[in-house]
This record gives C-alpha cells, sequence and structure tokens, in this order.
C-alpha cells in the first residue's frame, strides 16, 4: 500500500494547471502514431479525435454536497495498475477516469479507479520541484481498444530538443473563460534549450519547457496532471507556468526520465 501524502497545490508567484466550445479540425493523438494538422493553443484547442490518447486519464475529486466526482487534473496510465499526474494535483479524495472523451457524456467506454495508494518523490509546493505523483489504481485496467498505458522513455529513446511533442488535457479554451473543455484537446509544442532565460533560474534539471517563443500554443488550467508525448514516449507531467500561451513564458514540464527508475522501483516494491 502507498503512503498518502499531503502536498500543496498553491505557489506565491507562479501558477500551476489545475482547475480551482470550440469546434476544429480533428487531431489525432496516439502513443503508436500521431498525425500533425495546424493546431492552436488547447486554450481554444484541437479536438482530439476520440480513443487515441488511450492512456490519457482524468482526477476526479470527490467533494462534499456534490452528487457526482469532479474532474480538475489529467493523469497517464503507464501501467496497468499504475498511473501518474502531477503531484500539486493531491486531492484527499479523489478518483480516476480512463477510456473518456467527453468528460459529461457516458460513453460507454469509461473506466473507473479508486485510489490504492499515493507515492509522491520529495515534491517541494515553493519550487515545483519533483511534481510528480505516482498512483495505484484499486484494481487493474483492462487494455482494450480504448484504454492501453503510455510508454515511458529509456536511454535508447534520446530527448531531442526541438522535437514536436504533444499535450493533452481537458483544461479551459480561453484565458477569459474559466470553463474546461468537455472534449479531450490537443496541441503540438516544441521543446526548448534555454528555458532558464525565461524564468529566471528557476526551472531545473528535473523540468522542460514546451510551447512557442511568441506564445500561442500551450496547456493551462486543467490540464495539470497530463501527458506530454514526444515521439511516442511519455516525458512530461503538465506542471506549471506563467499564466497560459503567452510570449516568453513556455510551459513547464515534469521531466519523466528522472524518474523513470524510482517509477519502476515503486512498481516492484509496493505491497
Amino acid at each position: 500500500m502507498g503512503v498518502l501524502v499531503y502536498v500543496s497545490y498553491t505557489c506565491e508567484r507562479y501558477s500551476s494547471r489545475s482547475l480551482q466550445r470550440y469546434s476544429g479540425k480533428v487531431h489525432f493523438c496516439s502513443v503508436s502514431f500521431v498525425v500533425y494538422v495546424t493546431a492552436s493553443r488547447i486554450i481554444g484547442g484541437i479536438i482530439v479525435q476520440p480513443y487515441t490518447c488511450k492512456y490519457q486519464g482524468a482526477l476526479l475529486a470527490i467533494v462534499p454536497g456534490l452528487s457526482e466526482p469532479k474532474p480538475y487534473c489529467g493523469c497517464t496510465l503507464i501501467a496497468q495498475q499504475w498511473a501518474v499526474s502531477a503531484a500539486h494535483c493531491w486531492r484527499p479524495a479523489m478518483m480516476l477516469v480512463f477510456g473518456e472523451h467527453n468528460l459529461f457524456i457516458d460513453e460507454g467506454y469509461e473506466q473507473y479507479f479508486n485510489v490504492s495508494g499515493i507515492y509522491v518523490h520529495n515534491f517541494n509546493y515553493r519550487t515545483y520541484n519533483n511534481d510528480i505523483m505516482l498512483i495505484k489504481l484499486s484494481k487493474p485496467a483492462t487494455i482494450n481498444a480504448y484504454v492501453e498505458p503510455a510508454r515511458l522513455p529509456g536511454p535508447t529513446n534520446p530527448l531531442e530538443y526541438m522535437d514536436t511533442c504533444t499535450v493533452s488535457g481537458w483544461g479551459v479554451t480561453s484565458l477569459y473563460n474559466p470553463t474546461p473543455s468537455d472534449e479531450l484537446r490537443a496541441v503540438d509544442v516544441h521543446l526548448y534549450t534555454d528555458c532558464q532565460y525565461y524564468y529566471w533560474g528557476r526551472v531545473n534539471s528535473n523540468m522542460l519547457c514546451a510551447g512557442y517563443r511568441y506564445g500561442g500554443k500551450d496547456a493551462c488550467k486543467g490540464d495539470s496532471g497530463g501527458p506530454l508525448m514526444c515521439n511516442g514516449y511519455l516525458e512530461g507531467i503538465v506542471s506549471w507556468g506563467i499564466s497560459c500561451a503567452n510570449p516568453y513564458f513556455p510551459g513547464v514540464y515534469t521531466k519523466i526520465r528522472n524518474y523513470v527508475n524510482w517509477i519502476y522501483w515503486v512498481m516492484a516494491n509496493d505491497s
């Protein structure tokens, strides 16, 4: 059983991307193949072809007084009974759902899970260092045409900066409209090599930056904890940023490959 650890998700100067209709071209999002289209940011972004982001899940907060759990963060399935999200997305009572496209329609392919255990890795809520949370599901997921784990990177899968990656989620679609998206959306972003320059030294070696120098494409509120996929591998977890899609302020992601050994160790030693 994992140890449930309390972590705060607020920061004085920097914002997380958890939550406190647009009709567009379809964006294909798959571990095995991705078709890139001209895409705007997830803010007003591109609707994903249903069930092609088979690894994508949502965290649902169980809130007293509400009849149904409320979606607020993303997550990624990485093994049949394990998912990964951002540590700042922790809530005292939460569930997970996979096989989801429209969060507010019962489409018949959803798989819901309670939480069996949670592991965090020395998360610092002030700096957002180690913003990663490993979640053990209450039961194994059924792997099928709608649900499939993402692949974790390894030494034979080098990360190339300025690679085009894909970030997905159900976050807000406009800075001026706090309503999250009903349908899963995605956008292509580029990895940055000089992120320290934009964030005054706050970005460390456990973080990645992705976006566009002149803004316009980014994750935002409600996308926290979701996947950044590069070349078919899970390379990042949506973590934080200054507002969303601003010029010279790319999104900041937890660098998954720094934690792969820890992830495998936890999964192997959990009991």
